[in-house]
């Protein structure tokens, strides 16, 4: 039985396998590409036809979140993350949507692959985190595939905010005289950075000035004093700058500062003395008062005080106060308690005024003795120098001592003394000072290129006296390391004659740095170790930063070798010392017999003697200029000659017609008829004009009347015939007529007919004028007929070509 049903089953599914594993649900979860954690799950559901089927769902998602940094300068939109789903197959037929905080305004999804960017710079201190919701639909029907999906944007935090004291400046009490880790007060720096993210917001604590008298804890932020029996008669008040730096105190962290003042209250820790004359009172001042009493008033009672000479008596002098009759002790040379505590002497007291009648009486005078003692007063320390002078390379490691200060306290007590930097010279803190042994070390990495020169005060200060200090300015020069190799000064054009000496110098080379200074290097010049065997040259170094290249043998010859290279190591005496190699290049060139050069090339052996390759040149340029001039000056000529009647056939306008035709002289009457020069009568009819071709035939013009003796009425006319005519040029071209006219009572003027009659003169007489006119008589000579035919031939060329 049981195998028989196991058989159904088995036909069952088979029969139904694509309905049983195809049959999936139509919705799963969004995905996205990072912060999230799938579990897989499934769940059995009604399907079509009422039948049972097993649905499964493939994958489903729990949202996480997703992380923005924080302050985002980039140009482009910056990159959040990615939404999937498990039915996007990459078809663009799901459509992702974005709604909640921010969605559209701050951050936009690509509808199709689901990226999502943030659009602007967002501020965590502004708001830490954003909600949102996605959904994925279908992009044509716009119906929904599965429900939507919650998920968090948190904004990553970086270090944009310093610590805070919002409740500074403090101010805090103590009492004097109190032992070391009491506590004074306890300051609090908030930073707005997170403080579960990195160490941004971790802030430790600080003093930047107010050592060695307070202590403050780097965690808590705490103060305790840190100098044992601080004194409120000796400094009641005391200013402590507290800085708070987040990340932990490491270098790049951001600082804020506030400032403590904190106060010493009284204890009963001095007993009652006598006054004491300080070793530091000044000399001239009053030390101490006396008064001697007299029963006698008024002038009677005046006293005059005097210093019995003795021990102590030069030290002090006396005066009397004429209003109440004291005597005033005054200093006359200054006082040193370390070489004496106590001065006594005697003062006498008398009577500036004695009555002789009672001298008998006695003395009226009386002496006191007058014990002063001195009181020791702290000194500040005294530096050994006025002031210090370091030097440091640039990049030393932080740490590293670069000179010490010392200074003593001259007082009797012999006080410790301790030592610190005074931070408004040293901001940055770049210097750090050992405050028992005075050494000054690196606090940093220093570099010379951002500042050459620190300039910091040294604080010395009493152990037992704090109050009294002194100062010493440091002045700390960063040196500049030797950072790049020494190297030839120029690139040297060397050669060597062909009948060079062995031992002769053929050339002396420097080398440069361009580390400084460049007054202070040295530099050393030896041949490297891979040409120790050469025979042609060798290295010679003079000593003072140059060197010469000297030749070890005779007899070079450019035919076998014309460039020799020769390497050369430079060696500078910098920190840490640098070299470099160098090559040298050496020709070989012909010279004179004083050692003068001649030429270089080695193809110039080959050449006629005494034409150099510059000449050669310069006479190729000058035959290719010849050519060039040759050519330009043909091609104008056969240019000259192509050139048109007119210069435009379109339009003749502002034209003037010209004729380059020769005529043919007297005889000539095709070309133009002469005659028309002299009368009128001899006009031809029908004469079209010759420089333009008439478009249409145009009727015999009518003769122009032979009894006509005006010329007006002549030209008249020929002007009504050219405005009626079709075929004529523009009204504004040149229209040229050539016509004198006749019964002139002057007669003719023209030239033409006076060459006629004047053609048989004798021009004898120019013999007779003197050598300079011999060549002209030579023409009006006997050939003075045919040198006026020829003018008459010219001047028959001329009007044919007007």
């Amino acid at each position: 039985m049981l195998t028989r049903n196991c058989l159904l089953l088995f036909l069952w599914i088979l029969v139904n396998e694509d309905l049983v594993f195809s049959s999936r649900a139509p919705s799963s979860s969004l995905g996205r590409s990072r912060a999230g954690r799938e579990h897989a799950r499934s769940s059995v559901g009604p399907v079509r036809n009422g039948a049972a089927r097993f649905q499964r769902v493939k994958r489903g998602w729990v949202w996480n979140q997703f992380f923005v940094l924080e302050e985002y300068m980039g140009s482009d939109p910056q990159y959040v993350g990615k939404l999937h789903t498990d039915l996007d197959r990459g078809d663009s037929s799901v459509k992702y949507t974005l709604s909640g905080d921010g969605a559209g305004s701050i951050f936009t999804i690509d509808q199709t692959t689901g990226d999502i960017h943030a659009l602007r710079s967002l501020d965590r201190e502004e708001k830490p985190y954003y909600t949102l919701r996605a959904q994925a639909v279908d992009i044509i029907t716009n119906i929904p595939l599965e429900p939507e999906s919650e998920f968090v944007i948190k904004v990553q935090d970086i270090n944009d905010n310093e610590p805070k004291f919002l409740d500074g400046p403090y101010t805090a009490s103590v009492p004097e005289m109190s032992p070391v880790g009491t506590y004074v007060t306890q300051v609090t720096a908030t930073d707005a950075d997170d403080p579960t993210y990195g160490n941004s917001a971790r802030v430790v604590y600080s003093i930047l000035h107010g050592q060695p008298y307070f202590s403050v804890d780097p965690k808590t932020g705490v103060i305790k004093t840190a100098l044992p029996n601080m004194d409120r008669e000796v400094k009641e008040k005391y200013q402590v700058l507290i800085q708070a730096k987040d990340m932990g105190g490491q270098l790049g962290g951001l600082a804020g500062t506030t400032i403590v003042n904190i106060s010493l209250s009284d204890v009963n820790d001095n007993p009652p003395r006598f006054s004491k004359i300080p070793e530091s009172s000044a000399v001239g001042s009053a030390v101490g008062r006396i008064k001697a009493h007299d029963l006698d008033i008024g002038r009677n009672a005046e006293v005059e005080y005097t210093i019995v000479p003795g021990d102590g008596g030069a030290m002090f002098d006396i005066t009397t106060n004429e209003h109440n009759q004291e005597g005033i002790i005054i200093l006359k040379r200054p006082l040193d308690y370390e070489g004496k505590k106590i001065y006594t002497f005697k003062v006498e007291a008398a009577n500036a005024h004695l009555d002789p009648r009672f001298q008998s009486f006695g003395a009226f005078k009386d002496t006191a003795t007058v014990k002063i003692n001195v009181l020791d007063v702290d000194e500040p320390p005294v530096f050994n120098k006025p002031s210090y002078v370091m030097d440091v390379y640039e990049d030393t490691p932080a740490g590293t001592i670069i000179g010490a200060v010392t200074a003593q306290d001259l007082d009797a007590s012999s006080s410790p003394v301790r030592y610190s930097i005074d931070w408004k010279s040293d901001l940055d803190s770049n210097f750090d000072i050992d405050p028992v042994e005075g050494t000054i070390s690196t606090n940093e990495l220093l570099d010379r290129e951002n500042i050459a020169q620190h300039n910091i005060s040294i604080v010395a200060t009493k152990l037992n006296s704090p109050v009294l200090t002194s100062r010493v300015a440091v002045t700390v020069h960063v040196l500049d390391i030797n950072e790049f190799p020494p190297e030839l000064a120029s690139s040297y054009e060397t050669f060597v004659c062909e009948n060079a000496k062995v031992g002769q110098v053929i050339q002396i080379f420097s080398a440069k740095d361009q580390d400084l200074p460049s007054s202070g290097q040295q530099f050393s010049f030896r041949t490297s170790k891979d040409d120790v065997k050469n025979k042609n040259f060798t290295i010679r170094d003079f000593g003072n930063n140059t060197a010469g290249i000297i030749t070890k043998r005779s007899g070079f010859r450019r035919r076998l070798q014309e460039i020799y290279f020769l390497p050369v190591v430079i060696d500078d005496n910098g920190y840490p010392p640098k070299s470099s190699t160098g090559t040298l290049t050496i020709r070989v060139c012909g010279c004179e017999l004083d050692g003068s050069l001649l030429t270089c090339s080695a193809e110039a052996i080959f050449l006629p003697v005494g034409l150099s390759t510059g000449a050669l040149i310069a006479i190729l340029l000058c035959i290719i200029i010849l050519l060039v001039i040759v050519v330009l000056y043909v091609g104008l000529r056969r240019q000259k000659k192509k050139e048109t009647l007119m210069s435009s056939k379109e339009d003749i306008r502002d034209n003037v017609i010209h004729y380059d035709d020769e005529g043919g002289g007297e005889e000539d009457t095709h070309a133009f008829d002469m005659g028309t020069l002299r009368n009128p009568k001899v006009i031809k009819d029908n004469l079209f004009r010759r420089d333009v071709k008439p478009e249409m035939k145009r009727g015999p013009r009518p003769p122009v009347s032979q009894d006509s003796a005006d010329i007006q009425d002549f030209i008249s006319q020929r002007l009504k015939e050219h405005d009626t005519d079709n075929s004529a040029p523009p009204y504004d071209s040149l229209a040229t007529y050539a016509y004198e006219g006749d019964g002139s009572l002057a007669e003719s003027l023209s030239s033409i007919e006076s060459l006629a009659l004047d053609f048989e003169d004798d021009y004898d007489y120019l013999s007779d004028w003197g050598p300079r006119f011999k060549t002209l008589a030579g023409i009006f000579g006997d050939s003075a007929k045919d040198v006026l035919n020829v003018i008459y031939c010219s001047i028959y060329l001329l009007n044919d070509c007007i």
